[in-house]
């Protein structure tokens, strides 16, 4: 495994994007747990694209401008009905004191898979990035399998540790209602701005 691949990957994990995003909103807004479930959730998400990515799959995605659409359109509209039920002080990013409970570990959970999974550009990355760095060959499913596991590994670490360090300064936040309302709104204006630049990306 090469330092290039582990570089790269770092820089593409640690770029604030979907997932992080989700993952930080989740420390803040119900702690320490919850961001590591945001964290594992977002990684889980990534598993579909590496397969269709190891498979072909992705090679069909991006030839089909149908298929790609599709799926595009139903991650925008669950973006902005994130931003929606963010904006609102609803749904599982809404300030919760008992973050343990398992609806909520459920609700985090299912969320942080989802945001993932209906973005078509993950399959298209995977697709892209990970063949540069496979030798040809008849080894080239395993080291494939091998550099994801290590690329997922990678993104769990990085998500884990922006949703802690948000959780890390919760107590201080929901100390001032003014900031809780600010911060809630601001996370909901980025679903919505992300949910805008997935609707403008192409093949």
């Amino acid at each position: 495994m090469g330092t290039a691949f582990l570089l790269t990957s770092l820089v593409i994990v640690a770029t604030p994007g979907t997932g992080a995003l989700y993952a930080i909103a989740a420390g803040l807004t119900r702690g320490t747990r919850a961001a590591v479930l945001a964290a594992l959730a977002g990684t889980l998400g990534t598993i579909p694209h590496m397969v269709a990515a190891i498979t072909g799959l992705a090679a069909l995605l991006h030839a089909s401008g149908v298929a790609f659409a599709v799926l595009k359109y139903a991650g925008v509209a669950y973006l902005l009905f994130m931003a929606w039920s963010t904006w609102r002080d609803r749904g599982v990013l809404a300030v919760d004191e008992e973050s343990a409970a398992t609806s909520s570990t459920r609700a985090v959970l299912v969320s942080g898979i989802t945001l993932n999974l209906l973005n078509p550009k993950l399959t298209i990355f995977f697709f892209a990035f990970l063949p540069q760095f496979v030798p040809a060959g008849s080894g080239a499913v395993p080291t494939m399998l091998g550099l994801s596991a290590v690329f997922m590994a990678m993104t769990f670490v990085v998500f884990a540790v922006y949703g802690a360090c948000a959780a890390a300064v919760r107590d201080q936040v929901l100390a001032r209602p003014t900031v809780v309302d600010r911060v809630r709104k601001a996370f909901a204006a980025s679903f919505a701005v992300l949910a805008g630049r997935l609707a403008l990306e192409s093949r």
